[in-house]
């Protein structure tokens, strides 16, 4: 737990005090943005009388939720459910990921770091292998920094080193992966032929919700089926990461991030990538989710989730420490943000009950990342953190997910008169939304505005405060069209998302502050304020006055 008790976490109380008889909810519609209405977008064609009520009152304005507005290098960068998270419960701007690892290459710091200079020790007496999301998405990793690593351990006499791709179809398009193979592949070829001996080449690959890239442990045959691809040189074999690719493309009709794995072998059958005792792995992952699990499986002396095997002795290092706490991985190639004084910092020293929920596949954004990158409870006393099984399934195929459930527990939650604040993510818009699957989209917003009614009667009913925002665009753009033919869009937007407030206590009086370019790190001050409290005068300002 952390220590909260310093005057560091104080807070002033607002004079007069809002009144605050019930409770305040916070609902994260997770991937709901705001684009022109249209036939590609599942916010606006599904039925939404709830939502649009809400969105269209009084007390409703757009925040910014991706690029420099979450942290990010330019407002080209979309966000994610990641960063945004963190200005959501952070209230202030701290540099991510991306932006990160490009500080400390453009200065070189990366390439001076001890991580790094231990990864060539390894590496030039036996061989570096390279690990992480394949495409420029830059949500989770961007290839431009897999090619300057790979050009820094030629330069520095790395002669062998192996590309393990996950394929990504999901913060890009469903069927780019061809493309980047080819870019990687000219990387590979120049930098052999330019280096006398050196052999760099590609070994293994997969969908990205196939194998490795798990999170919150919803689905650890994924890590399994990656790790013993990856590191032992299991799976179906082909000549190349290309014909791999063609060969999957011919046998099935889903994107990218489905495909099985593959490994590539030699003439004689033997898989050219496997690895073997003091080899160095880099995942270059900067994203910490779903790097977490499989960095566990390489590096976890006791680990038992799945038998290994013959797990070669190898050493293992992060693009960034992806957990803070639970210290993974052991070593990291770039410092993370070091996020403090989040608003659960403050609400638990100031003895205020909340309560955090979600399903599996967002629990963690409305604990860990919300929290500032922390594991655990800040105080168990104050805080109840509840988890909702995800079903390991393609969501389209279920697109109310967990919802309901979500919803049916927040309500429990709230009746129970033990919670001056909650939170909650309803994760269907970004999950199902990341299939690509139109109706199904549809289908999952119906759900969300069918469960936000429910919410919005028990709040006026305990005469409490409910605010609605997102982390990030994902189900207002579906597909794009170019002369007709449409393509699906697995990825995130770059829209920005909703922002409202129902306060239907009488005698209160909101008001939205005049504020300028509004994002998501101004939502924490908000909530102080609805809670009663003066925010932190160097955070985000509030969205609200009176």
């Amino acid at each position: 737990m952390t220590d909260t008790s310093s005057a560091e976490f104080s807070l002033t109380p607002l004079d007069p005090a809002p009144p605050t008889a019930g409770p305040l909810l916070l609902v994260i519609a997770d991937g709901v943005g705001i684009a022109p209405e249209g036939p590609a977008n599942a916010v606006t064609e599904a039925s939404t009388p709830t939502l649009d009520a809400l969105t269209e009152s009084r007390l409703a304005t757009a925040l910014a939720a991706h690029g420099q507005a979450v942290g990010l290098p330019s407002d080209d960068d979309m966000g994610n459910s990641e960063v945004g998270h963190n200005a959501l419960g952070a209230g202030r701007i701290f540099a991510q990921g991306a932006k990160l690892v490009n500080i400390a290459l453009e200065t070189g710091a990366m390439f001076e770091s001890a991580g790094w200079n231990r990864v060539l020790d390894e590496a030039r007496d036996h061989c570096l292998h390279l690990l992480g999301l394949h495409s420029d998405g830059n949500v989770h990793s961007h290839t431009d920094h897999l090619y300057q690593m790979l050009e820094n351990a030629a330069a520095d006499g790395v002669m062998k080193a192996r590309v393990h791709i996950l394929l990504d179809g999901r913060d890009v398009d469903a069927r780019s992966a061809l493309n980047y193979i080819a870019q990687t592949e000219q990387v590979l070829t120049k930098l052999n032929d330019h280096h006398p001996g050196l052999d760099y080449q590609i070994a293994s690959g997969g969908g990205r919700m196939t194998i490795t890239m798990d999170r919150y442990g919803a689905d650890w045959d994924m890590v399994e089926r990656g790790y013993a691809c990856h590191a032992l040189g299991i799976g179906r074999g082909f000549a190349s990461a290309t014909e791999a690719v063609e060969t999957m493309y011919g046998e099935t009709d889903k994107g990218d991030q489905y495909l099985p794995a593959f490994v590539i072998v030699d003439p004689s059958g033997e898989p050219v990538g496997a690895m073997a005792d003091g080899d160095a792995v880099v995942m270059f992952n900067f994203r910490g989710d779903r790097a977490i699990e499989i960095s566990q499986a390489f590096e976890d002396p006791g680990f038992a989730v799945f038998d290994r095997g013959t797990h070669p002795k190898v050493t293992y290092t992060g693009m960034l420490e992806y957990d803070g706490d639970a210290k993974v991985p052991t070593r990291y190639l770039v410092e993370p943000p070091a996020i403090d004084r989040t608003i659960s910092e403050y609400l638990c020293a100031e003895g205020v009950t909340s309560f955090a929920i979600s399903e599996t596949q967002k629990f963690g954004h409305v604990t860990f990342f919300w929290n500032g990158n922390r594991s655990g409870y800040l105080n168990e006393a104050l805080e109840t953190y509840v988890e909702i099984p995800s079903d390991n399934v393609e969501f389209n195929t279920t697109p109310a997910m967990k919802v309901r459930e979500i919803t049916d527990r927040t309500i429990e939650l709230l009746r129970s008169g033990q919670y001056q604040f909650g939170r909650l993510n309803f994760p269907s818009g970004d999950m199902v939304g990341h299939t690509g699957d139109l109706d199904a989209t549809i289908e999952a917003m119906v759900v969300i505005d069918e469960c936000m009614a429910e919410l919005i009667a028990v709040i006026e009913e305990l005469d409490g405060t409910l605010v609605y925002t997102a982390d990030h665009g994902n189900a207002d753009i579906m597909y794009t069209e170019t002369d007709g033919v449409r393509s699906p869009k697995t990825s995130h937007t770059l829209s920005p998302v909703p922002f409202a407030i129902h306060a239907p206590q009488k005698g209160r009086t909101l008001e939205l502050a005049p504020v300028d370019n509004p994002g998501l790190a101004n939502v924490a001050a908000t909530l102080l304020n609805l809670l009663g409290y003066q925010a932190p005068n160097d955070w985000e300002p509030s969205l609200i006055t009176g």
